[in-house]
């Protein structure tokens, strides 16, 4: 009789744990898949510019995804994922993004920039070059020259927004045809960005990129409200209130600065979701997309492809 009852025991233990383990499984969230990239660009030709007139190795590449040509609308983005200026968050705020930008016909350049260690002009200097070359790619990955911009979350919000303050025509006399092209992304979205290096930074961010005790001549040029001028390409924001790591004064100081030189700017605050916006799903993060894409459409910034 108690070898009967044993047995029993142990047969609802096994019922039990099988129970649980199909539940937990059920309930744990599949790993996203990795899409394929069309192509992988080189960002610069072996040795990459530091500031300065200093130079080092540089393997670096562009990830480039291209939607079918039924799809495409013309647009491509260039697209800088968070990280705090120590690592590359292109899992949640990198490859999701271009899937789910391809689907919408929009072609998306992954860039992972250098990290500073504080060389501050590194990564802007990475940026500019990966909106150089894909204009210069526009003919052949078939989008429009003129409706290339530039995406970032938190700190790559920080290197969105200081390539949409700092941008130049190019140089018609460097030597390399690359650099001869404008770098002025001709919009952005800047998602919780980092935009200014002042009173509510992201102090990781700022210790990253400028160090401790930066000079104030430098937090001023790389606090980016304080750099646009009335040649800002038009731009769209998201940001949460409840943000602590990037307080929303990040955004909000940046569109004052926008409105203020007559610039296109919409913000769009989320009552919750803090920094990265419950971990980059959920209602929320798919209100700031679907908003992103209905603000491109009100710019006219999609729409028939031209390459001339």
């Amino acid at each position: 009789m108690k070898l009967m009852k044993r047995r029993l025991l142990l047969f609802a233990v096994g019922l039990f744990l099988t129970a649980l383990t199909s539940t937990l499984s059920a309930q744990t969230p599949a790993k996203p898949v990795k899409p394929t990239p069309t192509e992988r660009v080189a960002l610069w030709s072996g040795k990459a510019p530091v500031g300065d007139g200093k130079f080092e190795d540089c393997n670096l590449e562009l990830e480039v995804f291209l939607p079918p040509a039924d799809k495409a609308n013309g647009a491509a983005i260039v697209l800088c994922p968070g990280g705090g200026y120590i690592r590359h968050v292109t899992d949640r705020e990198g490859y999701p993004i271009a899937q789910w930008l391809y689907e919408n016909g929009i072609a998306t350049i992954i860039l992972e920039y250098r990290l500073p260690k504080l060389r501050h002009q590194v990564p802007l200097l990475d940026a500019q070059r990966a909106i150089r070359l894909t204009r210069a790619n526009a003919a052949t990955w078939k989008i429009n020259p003129k409706r290339i911009g530039i995406l970032g979350f938190s700190a790559g919000g920080h290197v969105a927004s200081t390539a949409a303050t700092h941008f130049d025509d190019g140089d018609g006399d460097s030597p390399d045809p690359i650099e001869r092209i404008s770098c002025r992304p001709d919009f952005a979205w800047l998602i919780y960005p980092v935009v200014t290096m002042g009173n509510f930074t992201n102090k990781g961010s700022r210790d990253e990129l400028l160090g401790p005790d930066p000079k104030p001549e430098l937090v001023r040029l790389y606090s980016n409200e304080t750099q646009v001028t009335a040649d800002a390409p038009p731009t769209f924001l998201a940001h949460a209130i409840d943000d602590k790591p990037v307080p929303p004064e990040n955004s909000r100081q940046f569109v004052a600065a926008m409105k203020a030189h007559r610039v296109s700017v919409e913000l769009l605050e989320l009552p919750t979701g803090g920094h990265g916006l419950n971990g980059c799903k959920g209602p929320l993060w798919e209100q700031w997309k679907a908003a992103a894409l209905k603000w491109l459409a009100g710019q006219e910034l999609v729409g028939a492809t031209e390459t001339e």
